[in-house]
Formats: C-alpha cells, sequence, structure tokens
C-alpha cells in the first residue's frame, strides 16, 4: 500500500489528475486505516476500543469522499487541467487485479474476528479496487481520447458508494450483515 500511494500521488501530482489523486488519497486513507485496525487489535479487547477504531475508520471514508469531491470540481472549473499519465494507468492495472483479492481476505477475516474495525478497512480495500477501476476508465478515456472531463468524472462517480460505506462503517457493521 505503500508503494501503491507513493507513486499514485507522485504520478498524480505530474499529471494534475484528480481521478489518480483520488485514489491515491484513498491509498493513504487505506494506510492510515491499516493502522487503526493494527492499533485496535494490539489494544486491549473492547467495545470501546472496537467503536472507536470503526469511527475512526468511518471518518476516513468521509474524509476521501470530499477529498475526491474538491479536487473533481477544481479540475472540472478549468483551475487544474490533467494530463495523461503512464505510470499512473500502470499503478491502477495493478491494484484493479490486487486489491479485491486483499478486500476479501479482510471480509473473511472480519467475520471471523466479528471486527468492526477490520470490515472497515476491507472496505477500504474493496474501494480502492473500485476507485482504480473507475480511474483507469478516467484515465484512459483522457489518454486515448483525450477527453479532459473524463478524469474528473470518473473521480465523482465513486463518491456515493464512499459515503455509503462510511455510514455502514460509522454504524459499526462488522460483517456486512444488515
Amino acid at each position: 500500500m505503500t508503494f501503491e500511494a507513493a507513486f499514485s500521488l507522485w504520478a498524480a501530482w505530474r499529471a494534475r489528475s484528480p481521478a489518480l489523486l483520488a485514489f491515491g488519497g484513498d491509498s493513504a486513507i487505506e494506510l492510515l486505516s491499516a493502522a487503526v485496525v493494527l492499533w485496535r487489535f494490539r489494544s486491549a479487547s473492547s467495545e470501546h476500543a472496537e467503536r472507536t477504531a470503526a469511527r475512526t475508520a468511518g471518518a476516513l471514508l468521509i474524509l476521501l469522499a470530499v477529498y475526491v469531491i474538491l479536487a473533481s470540481v477544481l479540475s472540472l472549473g478549468g483551475y487544474v487541467e490533467p494530463k495523461s499519465s503512464y505510470l499512473g494507468i500502470g499503478v491502477l492495472v495493478a491494484a484493479a487485479l490486487i486489491m479485491p483479492w486483499l478486500a476479501r481476505q479482510k471480509r473473511r477475516l472480519s467475520a471471523e474476528t466479528g471486527s468492526a474495525a477490520l470490515r472497515a478497512d476491507a472496505t477500504e480495500s474493496a474501494l480502492c479496487a473500485y476507485l482504480s477501476i473507475i480511474a483507469l476508465a478516467g484515465l484512459t478515456l483522457h489518454a486515448v481520447w483525450q477527453l479532459q472531463w473524463a478524469d474528473p468524472v470518473a473521480a465523482l462517480a465513486i463518491t456515493p458508494l464512499v459515503l455509503y460505506e462510511a455510514r455502514e462503517t460509522l454504524r459499526g457493521k462488522p460483517c456486512g450483515c444488515y
């Protein structure tokens, strides 16, 4: 995740890409979420620690949604003009292949441990996979057909899912059961 975050944020900065910036932001937030889960499992097992960890992860998801919206609006408003990024496309392809597997493994462990914090971290990994696919579509459309709007629109397309998952995480759903 560190490699993914570093390369995608660097490529986003170079290309001024909102979709890639959103993806890199998601990767950075996913790293923070993993740290929260690690803290939760290293602390004494308590309902309070679990609730705090889940709320923190949920807040990070909300932060991600705000971040995606802001970067996209700036691009659509003409304040930032995205460029093509083949390095970014490569990172996104790798993430689209790896992150779904990682999210499944985390969800399985969440169900076994009953951890809402681990469920939230699995959500971060799943969102990373979804965002990588959508960002990949936006970056590819931009690179191939020079559609300037494709990049920020791709970044905005994931926002409703991020906010939905943030709400569920804040409710403390450890296993996805409703």
